[in-house]
């Protein structure tokens, strides 16, 4: 069985339906029981303890069993030259991952979910397959020209069309964040791709619209916008060249999409669907809101607040922030509040009302955002959605949309994000935190 890093000491209780998926899973695979190493709480991939076991989730064995199969399945789908690719939007009903051609976005989505799950350039059963995923991306972004705003001068796939034209250079952006943590041992490597880093973080800024939206929104945009806000936070988290003010405009953006006093969404660029829009404004905000609770928390136990003061502009000004900050900060705990609480409502989930490839990401958005917020009500999140998650593998290992992004290589690549977010645990709890 291929070794998903997973470890943990906090026993949640496993939903039925991980019960059910556990129970279809063919007995050779789990004749040999996963073994987890005594004393040990919680290990992300890179082979160091969680920082705050508090935080910590036990995966369900039908999770690992669910991702092995993924994996597997994901990885005989490469393609020679080193990516996956989703497809056209206008030949959808070609589904085969060898019939169609690879592109950055789609190549950027299966690395990160390899690295995420165990894998880097040195270890890992996957290590051959996401070494060649970086050589593509590395080549397509020192290919592309210098004014350009994406990474590929391909048009119509899936990705572009459904999320926006420039998703490809996003994707790659946050990938080559990822993966500069795992580059220590090739100085020459590490120094290529945070340049290439640079370059794609260049293009995005260019890219952004006045309104602190990215160009070439797709079919539903908000989330094209929303992954470009998340490839600057990480960016800078990686001391890449990031204008604040552009990261700052596109966090705007995206918190304006949520009316933090009514609740009331904004949806005309996320297709009509309150899912894309919500999952998209709790990440945005997600890392102004924690800052705002730990902030009150030190407050209410210094006796500077009353136990169950509201996190109001009026008393973050009380313990220290500047008028326009307070109203700043407030708004973003407010947005993040209902944004998250919205996107976990059922009819919410539901988004177009099944499955697509839009659906899958707006779920890694809510979940990311949970933990980099500190939120302990991410282990909730995580035990409904992975009981979502299996219910609906294909019996090969893929996931597949049914709607828009129906490309088994991209809705693959992004359940397994889903269910290894636990690896990235002390990753995103680190960009979330405020320096």
């Amino acid at each position: 069985m291929k070794t998903l890093k997973i470890y943990a000491l906090v026993a949640i209780p496993v939903t039925a339906a991980l019960l059910l998926a556990a129970s279809s899973i063919n007995e050779g695979k789990r004749s040999q029981p996963r073994i987890i190493p005594k004393g040990c709480v919680f290990r992300t991939v890179m082979g160091e303890e969680s920082s705050d076991s508090s935080f910590v989730y036990k995966t369900p064995y039908a999770v690992f069993t669910s991702v092995d199969r993924g994996l597997e399945w994901i990885a005989k789908a490469q393609n020679d030259n080193g990516g996956w690719g989703a497809g056209s939007h206008a030949r959808q009903d070609v589904t085969d991952p060898h019939a169609v051609q690879t592109d950055p976005a789609t190549t950027a989505m299966v690395a990160m979910a390899l690295l995420r799950s165990g894998n880097t350039l040195t270890k890992g059963e996957y290590s051959a397959q996401l070494k060649n995923a970086l050589n593509y991306l590395l080549k397509a972004t020192e290919g592309s020209p210098a004014s350009s705003y994406n990474i590929t001068d391909q048009t119509g796939t899936q990705i572009q069309t459904k999320l926006g034209a420039n998703i490809d250079v996003v994707l790659a952006s946050q990938f080559f964040s990822n993966m500069l943590d795992y580059l220590d041992h090739d100085a020459a490597l590490k120094a290529r791709v945070k340049k290439n880093l640079n370059t794609c973080v260049a293009k995005i800024q260019r890219a952004q619209d006045k309104d602190g939206s990215m160009a070439g929104a797709g079919w539903a945009g908000v989330l094209q916008s929303s992954f470009a806000n998340n490839a600057l936070e990480s960016a800078q988290a990686q001391g890449a060249s990031v204008d604040e003010g552009a990261l700052e405009k596109s966090r705007e953006y995206q918190k304006g999409n949520v009316d933090a006093k009514t609740g009331e969404v904004k949806t005309d660029r996320g297709a009509g669907i309150v899912l894309y829009s919500v999952s998209s404004s709790s990440r945005a905000s997600a890392k102004e809101a924690r800052k705002v609770q730990e902030e009150m928390n030190k407050a209410i136990r210094d006796g500077k607040l009353a136990q169950n003061a509201p996190a109001s502009a009026e008393n973050l000004q009380k313990i220290g922030f500047d008028k326009d900050d307070a109203l700043k900060y407030s708004t973003a705990y407010e947005v993040y509040q209902s944004s998250k609480t919205q996107a976990q409502r059922e009819d919410v989930m539901d988004g177009f009302g099944n499955n697509g490839g839009e659906e899958f990401l707006s779920y890694l958005q809510t979940g990311e955002s949970m933990i980099i917020g500190k939120d302990n009500e991410w282990k909730t999140w995580y035990n409904n959605m992975s009981g979502r998650i299996l219910k609906i593998q294909n019996d090969d290992g893929s996931w597949s949309g049914h709607h828009c992004i129906t490309s088994p290589v991209f809705c693959t690549a992004t359940c397994l994000l889903i269910l290894a977010v636990n690896n990235d645990v002390d990753k995103l709890t680190e960009i979330g935190r405020d320096k």
